[in-house]
């Protein structure tokens, strides 16, 4: 509270019941030419204000000529006697406070006047269109946010809509998790640090976690959905464990489960569940990266001693980064299937590198990686196999085998076609990352938030209360868009496993699609979210003890493992140019234009001039706006893209100089299929959310993303002369008004992310 407490002036009834909107309109520094209009235009309807309030207020609500020092004091004064006398209703509730002002007003004649429904409805009509918030309002005022007011919506209710069907079994995770025995340490030797880690997973094992996916018969529970919320927890925790334990019994392990056959779940699984078969997933080569069909590790079958013979051609050939190198004995490799001289593309087989007192097999050479910018628990390191032999039965043979006459069959004859349904039996990585991704973003915010809701930073007036961080429009802008995105990911990532766990025995070729689509789109956010988080919190942000660090250099490698997501994302983009359907080449490639063109006619592209430049909130706010500006772009540049990729391929007569030349043209294509998927997902939970309070929570989120997204692509817009700018600068307008309402329930918001605090493990979030 302000040292001057004296009241030099007060006001009329009238004046008296709007006074507390008036001063949160000027609490910011500055009123706004909309809201100065919104106050002209409401007060002089008013049938409550005289001729002299209505002249008083315009005088006082002219942008240019704001109040004195003086006058803003008195504001200030009066309203603080009055909270003084006051319930704590009528101080969270700026209309309550004004008609409370009111009442006591000496020229008030007609109390009942002022309770009346109509005159509330009239002030509260205000309020709305001036975005004015009541917890907002009360933090402006008062400036003691220590004491976080009542959530707008039921934190537990919120939780379980963010956990899904796996309410239950990730709060047992949640408390496992937070048990002694995994209390996060401070390691920096990574050879210490990955006995930790192998210790944890291990311990996870045991408890019989590492075979959740598993079939019953082998030890596990056949439940992927599990596996994927189990693989989420983690990235909460330690992300060093989260991967190892991914590498173990999701790569490795599902490997074995998804390309082999009975014969191998029946030798490997149950061991590989216990981790008393400890593998790695040898897929990588140093000089072909992302380029899996063009592997050059060699699997040369012996028809005279029935044995393969895997063999790395060049050093660049070798497998590189390869998680559980140097803790594995086995490894499933991937490698070019040669048969009597021809090669049948790129199969699994397993190679055992290390005998039971874990001495180097002859002919396998491993190097350990050494210490990396994150992730220093988990042990990557390089393979090189020289002319090793393994027995026929080694190759996983559920998509391509050597019969008893020494001869290879597949039951997929295409070459193409074998290799897409093998490595869609994979996708489950691709899965699961983001979410361990999204999930350290999340800590991150929680903690940036949390801090934010507490520190304080300079004062409005001599003897005033600090501003808390989260209460400066500035710090609003940079965390809650992220907080509002990462709910976006959270629905869409979810509805992602659902559908690759319904679908999971059925062509990949679609879900892997979308799966590499939102696992670039959800790590690249992790990467944003994470570094807005560290410098949110200056340099307590850059202490190691605030995990921030941590987390960032964790999640880096995210965007390049499984997949480079640049590269994820052209893939993403050919599969929209050729329907999810098709394998892409020239024949096929003209043929999908004139589809495209069909479709596509320049109708669908027509500006309708009302709409472009319709600023009204009502519209700015509906779904229906959104979902047809998300729309508008992908299908824009859909059309733009195949009309500059056809024109091109009639040029050059190669589809490869095209797809160059329109690279950042499908990317831009990509981005703009995923962020509409992800927005569909979001409408679609907050139709399907029961609770009330949490849908019209989840609904302003929804507005919060979709509008902040559209403002971060409004060159395209402007340009497509889909919106002027007038609208444009509406949109940026009532961005502002939803960061200020979200960021009052802020708090509540990220503690129904779910994070025990001896997970979060952050000093200034605690």
């Amino acid at each position: 509270m302000s040292s001057s407490t004296l009241v030099t002036k007060k006001y009329s009834a009238g004046i008296m019941s709007i006074l507390p909107l008036i001063y949160i309109g000027w609490s910011d520094g500055v009123l706004s030419q909309r809201e100065s209009a919104i106050i002209h235009q409401k007060s002089n309807d008013f049938p409550f204000l005289t001729s002299d309030d209505k002249t008083i207020i315009k005088e006082w609500c002219n942008p240019s000529t704001p109040p004195s020092e003086e006058t803003f004091e008195n504001w200030k004064n009066i309203i603080y006697e009055y909270c003084a006398n006051s319930n704590s209703k009528q101080k969270e509730d700026l209309i309550e406070l004004g008609i409370t002002m009111a009442k006591s007003c000496d020229d008030c004649e007609d109390v009942n006047y002022w309770t009346s429904p109509q005159t509330r409805v009239a002030l509260l009509d205000l309020q709305e269109k001036l975005g004015l918030n009541n917890i907002e309002a009360h933090r402006k005022i008062f400036g003691d946010t220590e004491q976080e007011l009542n959530s707008e919506f039921d934190v537990n209710t919120m939780c379980r809509i963010l956990d899904d069907d796996y309410h239950d079994f990730k709060n047992k995770i949640r408390t496992l998790l937070s048990y002694p025995e995994f209390k996060m340490e401070v390691i920096r030797d990574k050879e210490a640090y990955r006995k930790k880690i192998l210790a944890w997973c291990k311990n996870l094992a045991k408890h019989g976690h590492g075979a959740i996916s598993y079939p019953a018969d082998h030890g596990g529970q056949d439940d992927m959905g599990k596996y994927c919320a189990f693989f989420e927890m983690l990235g909460y925790h330690d992300l060093s464990l989260a991967i190892k334990f991914g590498v173990q019994f999701g790569l490795f392990g599902g490997s074995v489960l998804w390309l082999g056959t009975k014969s191998h779940h029946d030798k490997y699984l149950k061991d590989i569940g216990q981790l008393n078969l400890a593998g790695c997933f040898a897929m990588t080569e140093t000089g072909h990266g992302s380029n899996v069909r063009g592997l050059k590790t060699t699997a040369t079958y012996d028809r005279s001693t029935n044995e393969f013979i895997i063999h790395t051609p060049t050093h660049q050939d070798g497998k590189e980064y390869i998680g559980n190198a140097i803790d594995s004995k086995m490894a499933s490799v991937f490698a070019q299937l040669i048969v009597d001289g021809e090669n049948h593309g790129v199969h699994a087989l397993l190679v055992p590198v290390r005998d039971e007192a874990h001495n180097l097999l002859p002919g396998i050479k491993i190097e350990d990686c050494g210490y990396k910018l994150g992730l220093n628990g988990v042990d990557n390191g390089r393979i090189w196999f020289d002319k090793v032999r393994i027995p026929k039965e080694n190759l996983l043979n559920k998509f391509g085998d050597i019969d008893e006459n020494g001869k290879y069959n597949s039951p997929i004859k295409n070459p193409s076609k074998r290799f897409f349904t093998m490595l869609g039996t994979l996708v489950g990585g691709r899965v699961c990352v983001p979410r361990a991704g999204l999930s350290a973003a999340k800590t991150g915010l929680s903690i940036a938030i949390k801090y934010a809701a507490k520190r304080r930073q300079f004062a409005s007036g001599k003897g005033d209360t600090e501003t808390l961080l989260l209460d400066y429009p500035s710090h609003q802008r940079r965390l809650m868009p992220l907080l509002a995105k990462a709910y976006a990911l959270d629905f869409a990532l979810t509805a992602l496993a659902k559908d690759y766990c319904q679908n999971i025995n059925s062509d990949m070729r679609r879900i892997e699609g979308a799966a590499a689509g939102l696992k670039s789109h959800a790590t690249w956010f992790t990467t944003q979210a994470l570094q807005e988080c560290r410098e949110a919190c200056g340099g307590k942000g850059y202490l190691h003890e605030n995990r921030i660090g941590d987390l960032k250099a964790d999640t880096d490698i995210f965007t390049t493992f499984e997949g480079d997501n640049t590269v994820l994302m052209q893939l993403v983009a050919k599969g929209i140019l050729s329907n999810f359907s098709k394998e892409f080449h020239e024949e096929g490639f003209f043929a999908v234009l004139k589809m495209l063109s069909a479709q596509l006619s320049t109708n669908v592209f027509e500006r309708n001039p009302i709409s472009k430049r319709n600023s009204d909130r009502n519209h700015l706010l509906s779904s229906h706006f959104h979902l047809s500006a998300f729309r508008y772009r992908e299908q824009k540049l859909l059309y733009s893209v195949s009309q500059r990729m056809r024109g091109l391929i009639k040029t050059t007569k190669s589809s490869t100089t095209a797809f160059l030349k329109c690279q950042t043209h499908m990317l831009a294509l990509a981005e703009a299929h995923i962020e509409r998927n992800v927005l569909e997902n979001f409408i679609s939970q907050v139709k399907s959310t029961k609770d009330v309070t949490c849908k019209n929570m989840l609904k302003k989120l929804s507005r919060l993303y979709a509008l902040h997204t559209i403002e971060s692509h409004k060159g395209f817009y402007l340009e497509a002369e889909y919106m002027n700018s007038s609208k444009t600068k509406a949109i940026r307008t009532i961005v502002d008004e939803l960061c200020a309402d979200v960021r009052t329930q802020a708090l509540p918001l990220v503690e129904a992310f779910g994070i025990p605090d001896e997970i979060l493990a952050a000093p200034i979030a605690l």
